[in-house]
């Protein structure tokens, strides 16, 4: 990898910022949509293997962090159509994962949220190529998002189910 140059620093900077800021904004998004999401998931008939309500924010929290790493080490792969194809990716997942709580909890629309979240898992597995192609250590940043996001959806077509 060549060094970064004293003026290439602050704009790298920049954008793991805008990477930050991204994420923050879908979780923001989340929990104005999801504000009373952990009584309303205590009152949901649960599968045997739900996890407590608890687990959800420190999760996404890391979650989001590994997310917003993983997009600046693309980022910081140069401009091409390979780069702007993996975050224009990463883009429609981000957006695809802010609609879900709204979908989930604010609506109540299980089926609907169940349907969404299957589309979010193929552009994230399409993200995750493409990461992968770009930055090894950015895909592999992912792949804890990836497994949490298809436990998600296992867990929201049962609770989909039993409600």
């Amino acid at each position: 990898m060549v060094a970064q140059t004293s003026r290439a620093r602050p704009k790298s900077l920049l954008m793991l910022a805008v990477s930050v800021a991204a994420v923050a904004a879908v979780s923001v998004i989340g929990g104005l949509a999801g504000s009373s999401s952990a009584e309303e998931y205590g009152r949901l008939q649960q599968p045997s293997f739900a996890p407590p309500s608890w687990v959800f924010g420190p999760t996404w929290t890391v979650l989001y962090a590994l997310m917003a790493v993983a997009a600046w080490l693309v980022w910081r792969t140069g401009p091409s159509p390979e780069t702007r194809r993996a975050l224009t990716l990463y883009a429609v997942q981000l957006v695809l994962n802010a609609a879900w709580t709204p979908l989930f909890f604010g609506l109540g629309w299980r089926g609907v949220a169940f349907f969404e979240l299957s589309i979010l898992l193929v552009v994230l597995i399409a993200t995750v190529v493409l990461f992968w192609r770009r930055s090894v250590p950015a895909g592999a940043l992912l792949l804890p998002y990836l497994a949490w996001s298809g436990f998600a959806l296992c867990l929201n077509f049962a609770v989909w189910q039993l409600n």
